[in-house]
């Protein structure tokens, strides 16, 4: 049988696993501010996909679902996103950042003691970015100490996604400042109930707390919870970044297309588009329309040179950009369709998108996508410094 008929069959399967296993309430569970709901839906739907075998993909064939090709990585994906399956976003970082991170660069212990964990629902979160170090992350500056057999560290981080929920943290520190800013970082492993730690989750204008920022006043990491060698974890940190290799772009686009087919079904509902809506919002509709083919399209062509293995530079930067600009002029016309039900809605599902049903929800959390995977003119200089070849301005 081909690569297409093999990809056929795990389409098949996974729609027939889905069928009677995809929970048809996880909506309710996870609605408004009820958190408790969101953390016990979140960890059965893992639960469910681990023992279906649809959860680590993207881990090596020593694990149950595991050594999946990156071809079958992307038919899970995009199975999953099109049975409108919840996201795992309590476990992004653990099952992608925090596993690919381990069995690349982990000893034998570390892996031993957390891939298993992740598994049975351990979660982690990311201490990278801080005030300042954003962007230019390699300007990070919480400062770790060593003492003995740990590290003493003391600094602040932010935009840690639901980080107020973590067991740990994939933690960037600074052990040297005698070489150039990328070179004396080191990578550790951090316990989020060690002694000194404060967790501040950050309010954001959806009136969401998906962000946290993080104290560290004074803590102690054991030495055995370095990653990789110390001043070397800058190498390592570009790995976890790179981890999950796109396939978050492949879900959300998917999820995105999911929804504009409800917003023009329901903006068309009960008579002809013209009857609908005015001259203005069609234009719209078929802009978005197009926008979404052509990302698609774009998609599929990165994927299918990633599994050849000749991506080209700039690639992934452009098709980054395009997503955070489509996602917010689509959330706009659902906006605009809706007119003032948006405003009265007040429910929203955390860890869904284009899903909530408050388009006004989804319209303030666009802008998150302006920063998150990179900001947008981060990926603008990227693209015109390796793709167009422009010379870099230098400021008088």
């Amino acid at each position: 049988m081909g690569e297409e008929g093999k990809l056929a069959d795990l389409r098949a399967e996974l729609r027939a696993w889905l069928s009677t296993n995809l929970p048809g309430d996880w909506r309710e569970r996870q609605r408004g501010d009820d958190i408790e709901g969101f953390l016990a839906s979140q960890r059965d739907w893992l639960a469910r996909l681990v023992k279906g075998g649809y959860a680590t993909p993207h881990w090596s064939g020593a694990w149950h679902g595991g050594g999946r090709s990156l071809a079958e990585q992307v038919a899970i994906f995009e199975e999953l996103a099109r049975a409108d399956a919840p996201r795992l976003t309590l476990f992004f970082v653990s099952l992608y950042h925090a596993a690919m991170t381990l069995q690349e660069f982990g000893t034998k212990a570390q892996q031993e003691r957390h891939l298993p964990a992740i598994l049975a629902g351990e979660t982690w979160c990311q201490g990278f970015s801080e005030p300042g170090a954003g962007s230019d992350l390699a300007a990070l500056r919480t400062r770790a100490e060593r003492k003995g057999d740990r590290y003493v560290i003391s600094g602040q981080k932010i935009w840690s996604t639901l980080g107020q929920f973590a067991d740990h943290c994939l933690l960037l520190v600074r052990t040297d400042t005698s070489g150039p800013k990328q070179a004396g970082i080191t990578f550790l492993l951090m316990d989020m109930k060690s002694k000194g730690v404060d967790v501040r989750p950050i309010k954001q204008i959806t009136g969401d707390e998906e962000f946290a920022e993080i104290f560290l006043d004074e803590v102690e990491i054991p030495v055995e919870n370095l990653v990789g060698k110390e001043n070397e974890g800058w190498a390592v940190a570009q790995y976890t970044l790179s981890s999950e290799r796109g396939l978050a772009l492949v879900e959300l686009t998917e999820r995105l297309a999911l929804g504009f087919d409800r917003l023009v079904a329901e903006a068309t509902r009960g008579g002809t588009e013209a009857d609908r809506v005015d001259a203005e919002t069609r234009r719209r509709i078929v802009d978005i329309s197009a926008r979404l083919t052509g990302l698609r399209a774009m998609i599929a062509t990165l994927m299918a040179n990633r599994i050849a293995g000749n991506e080209a530079v700039g690639d992934a930067s452009i098709i980054k950009l395009a997503y955070s600009r489509l996602s917010r002029d689509f959330t706009a016309l659902g906006l605009r369709l809706r007119a003032g039900l948006a405003m009265r809605e007040t429910a929203y599902v955390l860890g869904a998108g284009y899903e909530t049903g408050n388009w006004m929800f989804d319209f303030l959390n666009s802008y998150q996508y302006n920063i998150a995977g990179g900001t947008n003119e981060i990926q603008r200089n990227i693209i015109s410094e390796r793709v167009l070849m422009m010379p870099r301005q230098k400021l008088a």
